[in-house]
């Protein structure tokens, strides 16, 4: 049976009306069971305490509970392959980091593809990384660092927590940039214990996680990787201030498994946005030394794709290999 043009469009348009009416009501009631957000680090990272911190306003705003559940290991794919096959039903995040765009280009063989299979929720956060010795180490600014580091090569031990981390790949930009041969130590845990008893001697790390044993004096802060000087540690310089062209931030989001609902991205989206907008969020992240990024799905989607380009170079021109 043919129907006529006028009664076809208006049963599309019904359709498509029923179809976003449906889409609303689900995004209403959503999310009706608790959330887990999983984060690819240990307890007490960066990643950690900031995905907690919202995991708790996202908990108070929509009235389920978001549970943070760490799966660190592989670099992160661990916790990001938990989730690419995770059911696409909002019940299961991802905390998105600069380690899973630098993955992208580390590891050969993934089984799955983060830029295809991850669904980009919303940004959260940039956080400004910061130099910092032991307080024994005889440099106190990053010209004397560069001149003891040149002075001897080789002998200077940096801490990451693993190979291909933010942290690492910011180790390797500055030896590349400055011209300097540091030697890279790797923790599957933290690295806090060696730093503060000075088994390493240096690391270029979140600031979340590193000021408040810079506060207590327990670490010597030389720089902060940002553009310009951070109102966290006002006194202290930039990196590029003395290594021309060097800048690095870290920065967080939460991403979704593929095909996961789009009323429920919209709504996460929506809510943690407002959350990085009330005076107490952005005070408490302020505190840490982080700087409330929102943006939309779109435009987080975005920046993973840059981000995993910008990254891809410093992988390959220091030869970074999985371990």
């Amino acid at each position: 049976m043919k129907l006529p043009r006028r009664k076809f469009l208006h049963l599309t348009a019904g359709t498509a009306a029923l179809s976003v009416g449906t889409r609303f009501a689900w995004a209403q009631t959503y999310p009706s069971r608790p959330v887990r957000v999983v984060v690819g680090f240990p307890p007490g990272t960066s990643s950690d305490i900031t995905a907690r911190l919202i995991g708790q306003w996202l908990s108070e705003r929509l009235g389920q509970q978001f549970i943070v559940e760490n799966r660190p290991g592989a670099g992160t794919n661990i916790a990001a392959e938990t989730v690419v096959h995770a059911t696409p039903d909002g019940y299961t995040l991802l905390w998105v980091t600069q380690t899973n765009a630098i993955n992208v280009t580390l590891y050969d063989t993934i089984n799955f593809n983060f830029i295809r299979n991850i669904q980009p929720v919303a940004s959260i956060l940039r956080v400004p990384a910061v130099m910092a010795v032991t307080p024994s180490f005889p440099a106190k600014t990053v010209p004397e660092f560069i001149a003891y580091a040149k002075a001897n090569p080789g002998k200077i031990n940096y801490a990451s927590p693993g190979i291909g981390s933010s942290v690492h790949v910011f180790g390797e930009l500055f030896k590349m940039t400055a011209g300097v041969d540091l030697v890279m130590v790797h923790y599957r845990g933290s690295f806090f214990p060696d730093l503060l008893g000075g088994q390493v001697q240096v690391t270029i790390n979140p600031t979340p996680s590193s000021i408040d044993f810079i506060r207590a004096g327990k670490l010597r802060a030389l720089a902060v990787t940002t553009a310009v000087r951070q109102e966290v540690l006002p006194d202290i310089p930039t990196v590029g201030e003395f290594v021309p062209g060097y800048e690095a931030t870290v920065w967080f989001g939460i991403g979704a498994p593929k095909n996961t609902p789009a009323g429920f991205i919209e709504k996460l989206n929506r809510e943690i946005n407002a959350g990085l907008a009330d005076p107490k969020i952005k005070k408490r992240l302020t505190d840490l030394g982080a700087l409330p990024m929102p943006m939309t799905p779109t435009e987080f989607g975005q920046l993973l794709t840059d981000e995993t380009e910008r990254w891809a170079k410093v992988v390959r021109s220091a030869n970074i290999k999985p371990e």
